[in-house]
C-alpha cells in the first residue's frame, strides 16, 4: 500500500507523529482485507469482527512531511481465532521506516472471542 505524507501527519518537528502509524497500520490492514475479496463491512455485518489484542512498533527511521511510504503488509501466524500481521514500512529510498506487528482476534458481536471461517482463513492466507 502506498501512504503520502501530509502536513496533518507530521508534529512540530516536521517529523511523522509516531502515533499515527496506528492508522497507517489500520489502513494496510483494510487494503489487505479488500484486496483477497475480503470486506471488512460485510464480515462485521456477518457478526465476524477483528479487535486488536497487541500492538508492536520498532521506530527505524523518522519519516517526514512529503514522504511517499509504502507498507508491506503479510499474515504471520494464524490460530482459529487469532491473525498475526506483520508489517515494514519504507520510504521512496527503500530505506525502513518501521517494523510491525499486530495480532487480532476474532469476535462476534458480544465481543466474545469466535473461529475464524474457514472460507475467509483460506482466503487470507492464500498468497
Amino acid at each position: 500500500m502506498k501512504k503520502h505524507i501530509y502536513y496533518h501527519h507530521t508534529d512540530c518537528g516536521g517529523v511523522v507523529y509516531y502515533a499515527n502509524y496506528l492508522n497507517f497500520l489500520e489502513e494496510a490492514r483494510t487494503e489487505f482485507f479488500s484486496l483477497k475479496e475480503a470486506s471488512i463491512k460485510a464480515l462485521s455485518d456477518a457478526g465476524i469482527m477483528f479487535v486488536v489484542a497487541r500492538q508492536e512498533i520498532d521506530y527505524k527511521f523518522p519519516a517526514k512531511y512529503a514522504d511517499d511510504l509504502d507498507i508491506k503488509t503479510q499474515v504471520g501466524e494464524m490460530t482459529h481465532v487469532r491473525i498475526e500481521f506483520l508489517h515494514e514500512i519504507y520510504n521512496q529510498n527503500k530505506q525502513i521506516i518501521v517494523k510491525a506487528k499486530t495480532i487480532l482476534v476474532c469476535v462476534d458481536k458480544n465481543l466474545k472471542p469466535q473461529a475464524i471461517p474457514d472460507d475467509l482463513r483460506k482466503k487470507i492466507s492464500s498468497n
